[in-house]
């Protein structure tokens, strides 16, 4: 969110600089959208180097806490059912380590490459338009509202989906194979399925998901899902 409201009045800065420079006055006019076209290069280049910098450590960092999140949870669990393990860093856990940081990379990668490309259009619309300097400014600032609102939902589903990868991982790893669904209770419009799915407390087995509205998913799998689930012990919770 920093780099975001760094890039978005970096741009905004430079943008208002060269479109003062260079006012549209018609849109036969090219020299404005030519200057205005290297402008936003320029800083795409400087911008998306940034992110890049800043990618995989973000990434190995929500990596590394989800790990801890997820082994702190299973062992309570474990303790409560009267058993003590050292949990071992097993090749699936390995797997699923490297998973979450990949696709964070990407994901992370993606938000300043989407908001400079939207940002030129808007720029070249405008331009085009013979557009005053406060009508860009205005779009300039929905489009920093949209991105930041999409970085907020990238956050929370990967969140998501990282536990659900390293618990997932963790379990298989010492033989846990069935959990059942829990249903967080929160979320303004909650998926009525997964409601049903936690009041059944259903079990799934946990390699393939739960089958829920015809395919197999992890509980926080899906966009905005906030389900988790309890590991089923073998001997205890029969």
């Amino acid at each position: 969110m920093a780099l975001i409201d760094a890039m978005s009045k970096s741009v905004d800065y430079w943008l208002t600089v060269e479109y003062r420079a260079n006012p549209p006055v018609m849109a036969e006019d090219a020299t404005p959208a030519t200057v205005l076209r290297a402008a936003m290069r320029k800083l795409a280049r400087r911008w998306i180097r940034q992110f890049d910098e800043v990618a995989n450590k973000l990434a190995a960092s929500l990596a590394d806490d989800t790990q801890k999140y997820s082994d702190n949870a299973m062992m309570k669990q474990l303790r409560d059912a009267g058993f003590a393990i050292k949990f071992q860093q097993s090749e699936a856990m390995r797997d699923a380590y490297s998973s979450v940081i990949g696709e964070n990379v990407a994901l992370i990668k993606s938000i300043p490459a989407k908001y400079l490309t939207d940002v030129e259009g808007d720029v070249m619309r405008s331009v085009q338009a013979g557009r005053d300097l406060k009508q860009l400014q205005s779009e300039l600032l929905n489009r920093y509202d949209l991105t930041k609102k999409r970085a907020a939902l990238i956050a929370r589903d990967q969140n998501n989906k990282a536990t659900a990868v390293m618990t997932k991982a963790r379990r298989l790893s010492i033989g846990i194979t069935e959990a059942e669904w829990v249903h967080s209770g929160g979320g303004i419009h909650p998926r009525p399925s997964h409601v049903q799915a936690g009041q059944q407390r259903r079990r799934f087995n946990v390699a393939e998901g739960c089958l829920i509205d015809g395919e197999y998913i992890m509980p926080g799998e899906l966009v905005n899902c906030r389900c988790t689930s309890r590991a089923i012990i073998p001997g205890f919770d029969e």
